[in-house]
């Protein structure tokens, strides 16, 4: 009825109550409106505990995030990053980055630290190494078409895009559910698997 998207109202409501500049109390602002006023399908406060345990584990100096949507993964996975780490994620919907941006740039990062990349995953990792400098990624979160999971994992490979030891962090892989992604990556030989039992987004 207002015109306006549910990503959109969104972050009017994060823009009115969140301080800008605080990536925690803009994650909180988010969890308030998504608990109190209309569901989006952000990581949330309970997966992303798992989400900054793996980051704080980890230390990864290059991260790829697969699936922006309004930027609360992207500000959730930045704020856990070392010193000196950069940031790329990829959204393939104009207008869900359109929004991403105005979140990530609220939250105080930077176009060095956080690089949003508008299009397709499939067209945008082929060309990460050579349009957008990224050549090795230490972790990979992976939160958009469950069904892309295994053909972008795929893609990762092929372009040797995986740093040694790589963490890939792949979110709702039981519920919607990404049984060809999970069954690959338990029976290739290449990663050691483990499921992160969790609840449902709000």
């Amino acid at each position: 009825l207002t015109g306006t998207s549910r990503e959109q109202r969104a972050f009017q409501y994060v823009l009115a109550h969140a301080i800008p500049g605080d990536p925690h109390h803009i994650l909180q602002t988010f969890d308030q409106w998504c608990y109190r006023c209309e569901h989006l399908s952000c990581v949330g406060p309970d997966k992303g505990r798992i989400v900054e345990r793996v980051l704080l584990e980890r230390a990864p100096l290059q991260v790829l995030e697969l699936g922006t949507y309004c930027g609360y993964g992207t500000v959730l996975l930045a704020q856990a990053l070392p010193p000196g780490a950069r940031l790329y994620t990829v959204e393939g919907d104009p207008q869900h980055a359109a929004v991403a941006e105005k979140v990530i740039r609220l939250a105080g990062f930077s176009e060095q630290m956080v690089e949003l990349i508008v299009g397709p995953s499939e067209e945008v990792i082929p060309r990460l190494r050579e349009k957008h400098g990224l050549m090795k990624a230490n972790l990979v979160f992976m939160d958009h078409w469950k069904r892309c999971y295994l053909r972008d994992l795929q893609l990762l490979e092929s372009h040797q895009l995986l740093a040694e030891g790589a963490t890939i962090l792949a979110d709702n892989v039981l519920f919607p559910g990404a049984p060809h992604f999970l069954q690959y990556a338990k029976t290739c030989g290449k990663y050691h698997c483990k499921v992160h039992r969790a609840s449902l987004e709000y």
